[in-house]
C-alpha cells in the first residue's frame, strides 16, 4: 500500500462518535423501516421483478464502495505497521487517512446515506434484497466502523491488547454478516431462477491478518 506524505491533521471528533447510541438507534429504526416496507405485498411481472432486483443490487454496491474501500484501507494500514512495513513518513498521513476512513462507513458518508434510503420491490426476491441491505447496513455503521476506530486506537496504542481482541472480534463481525448478506443474495437468486450481481462486500482481512497479534516494541 502506499501512502503519500502528508501532515495529520487534527479534527475536532466527530458528531457520531460523540453520539454513538443515536448512531446504533438510527441504524436499527432503518433496519425496522426496511424489514416493513418488504412486507408489503407489490404484484408484478417476472421480467419487471429481475429489472428491479438488479437495479437494487446496482445501487447498493454503488454505495457500499466507499465504506468497503475504507475498512480495508485501514485494515491494511495496521497491517503494515504491525508487521513493521510502515517508514516514518508512511505513517504521518495515516490519522487523517483513518479519519477520512472513519467518515465513509458513518451516516454522515453519502454512500451510507443513500443505502439507508434504497426502496426494495415486496415480492419474495425483494424481501431477501430486503434483508441484504439490512446487514449490510449493520456491516457499515457498526462492523466497518468500529474495527476502523480500534485501528486508530491501535496506531497509537500499539500493544493495547484490549483493541487487539475487539479488531479480532469486528473482524469475525464483518465475516459473519459477509456470509449473511450473500445467503439472502442466493435465496433472491433461487427465487427469481437468475444470477443477480454479487453484493460487493469484500472478504475482510485477507488470511493470516496480522490483527490478532500487536506489534513488538
Amino acid at each position: 500500500m502506499t501512502v503519500t506524505d502528508a501532515a495529520p491533521v487534527t479534527k475536532k471528533e466527530p458528531v457520531w462518535q460523540r453520539h454513538r447510541r443515536l448512531a446504533i438507534v438510527a441504524a436499527v429504526l432503518v433496519i425496522a423501516v426496511i424489514t416493513v416496507l418488504t412486507d408489503l405485498p407489490t404484484p408484478t411481472s417476472r421480467s419487471s421483478d429481475i429489472a428491479a432486483e438488479r437495479s437494487v443490487m446496482s445501487e447498493v454496491n454503488s454505495d457500499l464502495q466507499p465504506c468497503a474501500y475504507a475498512v480495508r484501507q485501514a485494515i491494511g494500514i495496521w497491517a503494515l505497521q504491525a508487521h513493521h512495513q510502515l517508514s516514518a513518513a508512511e505513517r504521518a498521513p495515516t490519522p487523517g487517512l483513518l479519519s477520512e476512513d472513519q467518515s465513509a462507513c458513518s451516516f454522515t458518508n453519502q454512500g451510507v446515506y443513500d443505502l439507508s434510503n434504497i426502496q426494495v420491490p415486496g415480492t419474495p426476491a425483494g424481501k431477501q434484497l430486503g434483508q441484504l441491505l439490512a446487514t449490510a447496513m449493520l456491516w457499515t455503521t457498526s462492523d466497518s466502523l468500529r474495527a476502523i476506530e480500534d485501528v486508530q486506537t491501535l496506531m497509537n496504542q500499539p500493544n493495547d491488547g484490549g483493541a487487539v481482541r475487539d479488531l479480532s472480534r469486528e473482524e469475525a463481525q464483518l465475516a459473519a454478516d459477509r456470509r449473511n448478506a450473500l445467503a439472502h443474495e442466493k435465496a433472491a437468486d433461487r427465487d427469481l431462477d437468475i444470477l443477480l450481481q454479487p453484493v460487493s462486500l469484500p472478504a475482510v482481512p485477507p488470511k493470516a491478518t496480522p490483527s490478532r497479534t500487536a506489534p513488538a516494541g
